[in-house]
């Protein structure tokens, strides 16, 4: 292995001039007598079963086999790192000095993969066992060389020899991601730990989730407007004014507009100081909202983000824990991860809307569009193949004349990775759209692009819609082709689209011109 790589970009490292194994012939010393153990030119076998770092140098227990079976351990001082479990033949130079060979073919260290068995975007996980300090190039820049006791994979029990820049401990746990049969990626533990928050987070958010239309049909039935304070009834009129309509989606540019104030991106506007885009982004237009209901809702509603957040930090040791001991069982994470979001009606939303249910369902809006940011940060990752596949899902409210139409929307880019063959790079997208527009009834569509060729599914739960959109079916080909889509399969099917468990080859779809 000849490097092993941080999240953070580094100056490329000279190849090492020393030899792949860490040790051939070697002298260690004794920290004790052998008393006669060994006479001086005797020889034995040994093993490596622990190895401490000491200063500038490293202290050796070896396991000593000698020829009338006996065994015993020996402890003695190197100054270059062993590796557990590595297997030499020790010889006496004197009562306190050994001459070390490594048996041949017993060593199992390995310094590179083979990415039939570890392809691209494979984790490792691994054990520190061993570790010796270089110096290389005119720079005299410190490199580190390491023996990694690999703990999963088909490779299990292997010896994994790198360099890096990273003074990894003796002993440590680390996680890296496979980049090529010489090249890893380190993965910090802060990464894994933002894996728990998310997870938490996206479980956290849907449970308290609903679908907008509710505090939507709330709004639009608050009869007498004028009983309400003036800045409560600004920010219910920028909500609404603020809102795409058919029309405008129905155009490139409109379509772009509304999905940057989707909400989506509201944090990294506020992150580049892009304050100016605010008054029209729909999850600041809901919070805006939000801040106007609180000081007039009853006293004692327990809504405020500073509450939310003490409860997490609160919870979160314990949670970490019980994400680990619960993988692979039914979660509300798992739920959110589903598409579309489904509906609920929060408790006690049946009855006339007061400012209190606003507030609720206010708080309940905000959930939904954080629990689709956080499903696309979830199902943004590479692949076991190396691809990466990036994530985008919103919601958008549509108004169709009177009507406030909810519309679901998942943009997935799936790019592949193949650095030994950059000229087959390839990009495949897939959207999904989900919505509920009177009087065609539920509607989901899913549609791909790949190899610039077009094709897609349509569901519909009315049989009368299914019957019009194949009619429509030929007309729609007729179109695409003629602003230059090349057209794969169009279909509709009456129901909704099948619903389980994606494999790795479903995500990575099926290209229809092989």
């Amino acid at each position: 292995m000849s490097e092993i790589s941080s999240p953070r970009p580094i100056a490329p490292t000279p190849p090492s001039s020393r030899p792949n194994a860490l040790a051939t012939d070697l002298a260690l010393k004794l920290l004790q007598p052998m008393e006669g153990l060994l006479a001086s030119g005797e020889s034995a076998k040994a093993e490596v079963i622990a190895l401490k770092e000491v200063a500038q140098s490293f202290q050796v227990l070896l396991k000593l086999t000698l020829e009338n079976g006996r065994q015993t351990t020996l402890q003695t001082s190197s100054p270059r790192p062993l590796a557990q479990g590595t297997a030499l033949t020790v010889t006496a130079l004197s009562d306190t000095q050994l001459a070390v060979v490594l048996q041949a073919g017993t060593s199992k260290v390995l310094t590179s993969l083979d990415l039939e068995q570890l392809p691209i975007g494979t984790l490792l996980q691994g054990k520190v066992t061993a570790r010796e300090q270089l110096v290389q190039g005119k720079a005299q820049q410190v490199i580190y060389k390491v023996v990694l006791s690999l703990l999963n994979t088909p490779l299990a029990g292997s010896k994994l020899a790198l360099e890096t820049p990273l003074p990894l401990p003796l002993g440590s746990l680390l996680s890296a991601q496979v980049q090529g049969s010489q090249a890893l990626n380190f993965l910090p533990l802060s990464g894994r730990l933002d894996q728990l928050v998310l997870s938490q987070q996206l479980g956290a958010q849907h449970d308290r989730q609903a679908p907008l239309e509710g505090l939507f049909k709330a709004l639009q039935s608050l009869g007498g407007k004028e009983a309400l304070p003036e800045g409560l009834r600004g920010s219910i009129d920028k909500l609404f004014n603020a809102l795409p309509d058919v029309a405008q989606l129905s155009t490139p540019k409109g379509l772009s507009q509304a999905l940057e104030n989707s909400g989506l991106l509201l944090e990294s506007k506020l992150l580049s100081g892009q304050s100016h885009a605010l008054p029209n982004d729909l999850k600041a237009n809901l919070l805006r909202l939000i801040t106007q209901l609180l000081p007039n809702a009853p006293t004692g509603t327990p809504l405020t983000a500073a509450n939310a957040g003490a409860v997490l930090a609160q919870a979160l040791p314990a949670l970490a824990r019980n994400l680990l001991g619960n993988l692979g069982q039914i979660s509300s994470r798992q739920q959110a991860l589903n598409f579309p979001l489904p509906s609920r009606l929060l408790q006690g939303m049946d009855g006339e809307a007061d400012l209190e249910t606003l507030l609720k369902l206010a708080a309940a809006a905000v959930s939904r569009l954080q629990t689709h940011q956080l499903s696309s940060l979830a199902q943004s990752q590479v692949g076991p193949d190396g691809n990466l596949l990036t994530t985008w899902q919103l919601e958008l409210p549509m108004r169709n004349q009177q009507e406030l139409v909810p519309l679901q929307v998942k943009i997935q880019r799936d790019e592949s990775n193949k650095p030994d063959k950059p000229e087959k790079k390839e990009t495949l997208w897939r959207v999904e759209l989900a919505f509920d527009l009177d009087p065609l009834g539920p509607l989901q569509v899913q549609a791909q692009l790949a190899h610039g060729r077009l094709s897609s599914q349509l569901w519909a739960e009315r049989s009368s819609t299914v019957s019009l959109i194949d009619a429509e079916l030929n007309n729609l080909r007729q179109r695409l082709n003629a602003v230059g889509v090349q057209v794969g399969e169009l279909a509709c099917s009456q129901g909704t689209p099948p619903r389980g468990p994606r494999t790795t080859l479903e995500q990575r779809w099926v290209d229809e011109t092989a």
